[in-house]
């Protein structure tokens, strides 16, 4: 029993939500004490809003980066909590400084993510500060200070837990990280896995869509990975569990670059193969690699050895497999054994780094082990992103118009008919307005259901409990319930948060007062979200897909070009080579994320533009699943002709990408291409093959799969070119920007 309750413990641990709650729980609890303590409970609601707005700005770093961003989120606390006590009394003044503000903080969110949380934390402490004055009569009175003090003294209070926290546990959350890497890389392969399924009549495409989907998730785990692992290893080169950590965080990107290798087209090799096992051995190995990487990550998590025999053997059957083919000698395999070959050699290395992945000390040195900052050096970078950002072509510039448009609207609302907490009507349109119509809807929905489920649950929690303690339990247990949820379970985030308003406002006065205003508020905020981001700058996401598709083809470019100058100095994972890598695939997870949101847009706003979208996003994906094979087999070629003539027809399929993305960035016809084209397939499918003897060549392979793909790649992007919206207009004319 003991040893049970030990390991259920240790998996509540290894939570990504469970240190979070438990850090806003000792925090609220804290403030509850106090306010016990000094027999005053009406304490506990200026010092819960400090500490929501406090968690809410939360960052992850090391401590040392932790300690710097609570000291500029308090500063800017302050100022804010100032601001708004100052200008409360004027509303022309407080008006004009709510706008301002708004804009300001909005556009400071281009510098980085870090400074857009603090941003995003500050404006929502604005707001609290006006509910709370008008919560104590909506003037605020000359010397009295205690409320703005007891808010900014909840977010200190919050901000000490979390550095304390980042001091004692600083790798947990590498851990954890890391863990949810290798479940998407497990997904990914397991899905991969499904391409060499040998069966006719399988949807291939749809299959390739969840594929290219899916990649998205495993950039996006990547990313945050690499950021955790980069925010503590500044200053901290030399320490030895972090850099365990960032070798297994390459193993994962040489992993992710082999499993997204793609050697030849699948269905021909159903065709040749239908008859044989060869397929199911990959189908086979690919699968319980993907167990293999899921089982990885949990070990990683829970510090417990890691086996993975059922791939190793499922290696050797492909291994058998092959060597049968060939031992058939049939003439019409002679062109696909090569790439089955290579293909099994992929999988190999790919286990092979699967087999290190739980002790990476025990592989090869990484070499170059730099990590790119994407965070701003200089406040001359940080003002140079956010100028560039000051046109109306930006997202973050839209969201900074509409956004203070949208709280001045709320906020002239409320002064015109002084509804009763008419400020809970600028904090959901603060929640619910989002930089594209895509996010707004889902928020706005989902935020108007957990409010009526939020008061239901407070009615009747305030009706059969009395008590002020239990009241303020159940408040508390449902702050914690908000932070465990507020990210993947929104409805029950939004409940949560809306049980808390009612238990802890209803210590100071009466709940059941609050429930209509509350619904009424959250109504009309949601409405002028809803409003302003579709009528004030609206950034339909289908108008920018022909931009976000030029970018995955240039990004593609870059990988290229840096692959062939692999081939001509020798293979190296250094830092400009996983850039390009990473920068490829970030652009790839970039159209996948786009598309996504032009699905929840208006009928009127999408048309074809899903269908064209999604068709280019598989091809394009398709084009990086080839360049990562051509990446993955990469070594230093020799002095011969043919080698040198590779490398010059690699080089002409780069300056076709890089003309094709500035056709589509454009928007202006392909015209020109097609002659390039074709006689970029007569040099490459004019080559000789290589016979089984002589090995897999695979630039020679790759290099024409490349080729083939850009037909297809072509007339996808035409079809985005020539996509048309509801006026019958070019999506690039006046207003699309």
């Amino acid at each position: 029993m003991p040893t049970s309750l030990s390991l259920s413990l240790r998996r509540l641990w290894t939570l990504d939500k469970f240190a979070y709650s438990l850090r806003v729980f000792l925090a609220f609890s804290g403030a509850l004490l106090l306010s016990w303590s000094l027999a005053d409970i009406s304490l506990v609601i200026p010092l819960f809003l400090g500490i929501i707005a406090s968690a809410l700005s939360e960052t992850d770093d090391s401590w040392q980066g932790r300690l710097q961003a609570l000291a500029v989120t308090l500063v800017c606390f302050a100022a804010a909590a100032l601001v708004v006590r100052w200008l409360f009394p004027w509303p022309w003044l407080f008006a004009l400084g709510l706008g301002v503000a708004t804009f300001v903080l909005i556009m400071l969110g281009a510098v980085g993510q870090r400074y857009a949380t603090i941003a995003s934390g500050t404006l929502i402490l604005s707001i609290y500060t006006m509910i709370n004055i008008e919560h104590h009569g909506g003037v605020p009175q000359a010397g009295d200070w205690d409320q703005t003090l007891l808010i900014l003294s909840g977010a200190a209070w919050y901000g000490a837990i979390s550095v304390i926290w980042c001091a004692l546990f600083s790798r947990q959350p590498v851990k954890q990280s890391m863990a949810q890497l290798y479940r998407e890389l497990g997904r990914y392969l397991m899905l991969k896995a499904t391409l060499f399924e040998p069966l006719r009549g399988i949807d291939i495409e749809a299959r390739r869509l969840a594929l290219a989907q899916q990649n998205g998730r495993v950039v996006t785990a990547l990313n945050q990975a690499k950021e955790m692992i980069f925010r503590r290893l500044e200053g901290q080169r030399g320490e030895g569990k972090l850099n365990r950590y960032l070798r297994i965080y390459f193993i994962a990107q040489e992993i992710h670059e082999r499993a997204s290798s793609t050697h030849y087209p699948y269905a021909r090799l159903t065709e040749a193969f239908f008859h044989h096992d060869v397929l199911f051995r990959c189908q086979r190995l690919l699968d319980q690699q993907g167990h293999a990487c899921k089982r990885l990550g949990k070990a990683l998590l829970l510090d417990r050895p890691f086996e993975h025999d059922q791939s190793e053997q499922a290696l050797a059957d492909l291994r058998a497999s092959i060597e049968h083919l060939r031992a058939m000698r049939n003439p019409a395999w002679r062109e696909l054994l090569p790439s089955l070959n290579a293909l099994a050699d992929n999988l190999a290395t790919l286990e092979e780094r699967l087999a290190t992945g739980h002790n990476p000390d025990a592989g090869d040195d990484p070499g170059d082990a730099a990590l790119f900052n994407r965070s701003p050096e200089s406040v001359k970078e940080a003002w140079e992103r956010i100028r560039l950002n000051l046109t109306v072509g930006s997202p973050t510039f839209r969201h900074a118009i509409r956004l203070p448009i949208a709280l001045l609207a709320g906020y002239a609302l409320l002064q015109s008919t002084h509804p009763t907490q008419g400020f809970w009507i600028l904090l959901t349109t603060l929640f619910v307005c989002r930089p594209n119509f895509a996010a707004t809807r889902r928020f706005l929905t989902q935020r108007i259901a957990g409010t009526v489920l939020g008061l239901m649950v407070g009615w009747a929690s305030i009706t059969l409990f009395p008590s002020a303690l239990l009241q303020i339990l159940i408040a508390v247990i449902a702050g914690v319930t908000f932070f465990a949820t507020r990210e993947k379970h929104y409805i029950i985030a939004t409940a949560a948060i809306t049980l808390l308003v009612l238990c802890s406002f209803n210590q100071v006065g009466d709940g059941f007062d609050l429930i209509l205003p509350r619904l009424f508020d959250t109504l009309l905020g949601a409405l002028i979200a809803g409003a302003a981001v579709f009528f004030i700058l609206p950034d339909w996401q289908g108008r920018r897909l022909h931009r976000e598709a030029a970018n995955a083809i240039i990004a593609s470019h870059s990988y290229l070009k840096e692959i062939l100058h692999q081939y001509e100095s020798g293979k190296q994972d250094d830092l400009a080579y996983r850039l390009a890598r990473r920068n490829a695939h970030n652009a790839d997870a970039a159209l996948s994320t786009l598309l996504a949101n032009v699905l929840q847009e208006p009928e009127p706003y999408r048309k074809r533009v899903a269908d064209d979208g999604f068709r280019f996003l598989v091809l394009s994906h398709t084009l990086l699943g080839y360049l990562s094979a051509l990446g993955a087999h990469r070594q230093r070629l020799g002095e011969e002709a043919h080698d040198a003539r590779l490398l010059i027809e690699g080089q002409r399929i780069a300056d076709y990408l890089q003309s094709l993305a500035d056709y589509l960035a454009r928007r202006v016809a392909t015209a020109g291409l097609e002659e390039a084209r074709e006689a970029l397939l007569a040099r490459l499918e004019g080559r000789p093959s290589e016979s089984e003897e002589e090995g897999y060549r695979p630039m020679q392979t790759q290099l024409l799969l490349i080729a083939q793909q850009l037909g297809p790649l072509t007339e996808a992007a035409e079809r985005l070119i020539l996509v048309r919206d509801e006026r019958g207009e070019t999506a690039d004319a006046v207003g699309a920007e």
